[in-house]
């Protein structure tokens, strides 16, 4: 009896402790959620208020809605037998219905939070003259359109990055001193230039001079028929800006790891593992890159929001119909809905970025605990 009372009691605490758990994990989440959420929310709406030049652009619209109704009036035959001032009446008419139509007869302060509301939601209506290659004027089409070829070419690019500089770092960081270590670090500087710098010089050699690689696109220009056919001209047409992208950040990531890897590998508990004689494979894996990890996947998260700031001008360099080539089409046409659009999905695509980061912390480092920060040993 007495040992059935005790199985109890320790199911009822056990149970307690997970439910105290998952309390503080729940409250963490909201807690980080919000913060991300106002962080997001001022920053879309300081892009509203930059896009609109702070309702400057209203007044821009507002002179080529009349110039187009003028010129439309002007050349409609069934007015041009009217006079002068009743044209200008039904000039003004039309430019008055369709200044209502685009909501330009309210004030800019109250459309800014209509605005927004609309950006937070996705629900970012049509676009004033960009379309989709499907003819949809929906920003929404537009944006998911564009979006799958940024997050193929990044996407694949952060793999290629992160597997190669960590690879090469713990190489590097058992062969310090070594001609190939001192070369490194003679090359990490390079990336101080950007992605499309690179790009540039890449496009000369491999496109202009030995034309090997096309110059741009996506795919060939009409698209292939088969599926094997697209993989294959995508993979072409991928390689240029993906390793502009990769020799924009490699070097540096690679020395900026092994000196993780260095100071890592002379602690106490390193040389106890040689000395037992374990491979160094498992001396790497282990005591070397486990307790690194989430330094280098903060370092990580960071070279990952510098590249997606890159992306307008390489995307537009390398004529890559991504999200970062939508944008700058989009503010050169004062397409303020697109612009609007563009910003809100890099912001939920870094905003995700560092909430997940949270949460690798702690599946990395089991000394991180969700919502409890650092426990000391």
């Amino acid at each position: 009896m007495f040992g059935k009372d005790t199985t109890d009691l320790k199911a009822n605490y056990s149970f307690l402790f997970m439910w105290r758990h998952f309390k503080k994990i729940c409250l963490y989440i909201l807690k980080r959620f919000l913060i991300l959420f106002i962080t997001v929310t001022i920053g879309v709406y300081l892009t509203i208020l930059v896009a609109n030049m702070g309702g400057a652009v209203d007044e821009i619209r507002e002179g080529q809605i009349r110039e187009s109704v003028s010129m439309a009036v002007a050349r409609d035959p069934e007015f041009q037998e009217l006079s002068s001032d009743e044209r200008q009446g039904i000039t003004a008419q039309r430019v008055e219905l369709e200044r209502e139509r685009l909501g330009l007869d309210r004030p800019f302060i109250v459309r800014s939070f209509m605005y927004l509301r609309t950006a937070l939601t996705l629900d970012l209506g049509r676009a004033e003259t960009l379309r989709s290659d499907s003819g949809s004027a929906r920003v929404r089409n537009i944006m998911l359109e564009r979006l799958l070829p940024t997050l193929v070419l990044f996407g694949l690019a952060d793999i290629i990055l992160f597997t190669v500089a960590v690879v090469a770092a713990l190489f590097l960081s058992r062969r310090y001193g070594s001609k190939l270590d001192r070369a490194v670090v003679a090359l990490a500087p390079t990336s101080a230039a950007p992605s499309w710098f690179y790009g540039i010089f890449l496009m000369l050699i491999f496109a202009s001079f030995l034309g090997f690689l096309p110059f741009g696109g996506m795919v060939e220009s009409p698209p292939p028929d088969t599926h094997l056919q697209y993989f294959l001209s995508l993979a072409r047409h991928i390689i240029l800006p993906l390793s502009a992208i990769i020799l924009s950040a490699v070097f540096l990531a690679i020395y900026s790891w092994r000196t993780f890897f260095l100071i890592y590998s002379r602690e106490d508990y390193v040389e106890m593992a040689k000395a037992k004689g374990l491979p160094s494979f498992s001396i790497d894996l282990r005591y070397i890159l486990r307790p690194t990890l989430p330094t280098i996947v903060t370092n990580f998260a960071l070279m990952l929001i510098s590249m997606w700031m890159g992306a307008i001008v390489l995307e537009t360099i390398f004529n890559w119909p991504g999200l970062g080539r939508l944008l700058f089409r989009a503010i050169n046409q004062y397409d303020t809905p697109v612009i609007i659009g563009s910003v809100v999905v890099y912001a939920y695509l870094l905003a995700l970025t560092v909430f997940l980061l949270d949460i690798v912390y702690s599946l990395l480092d089991p000394r991180i605990r969700v919502g409890e920060g650092t426990e000391n040993a």
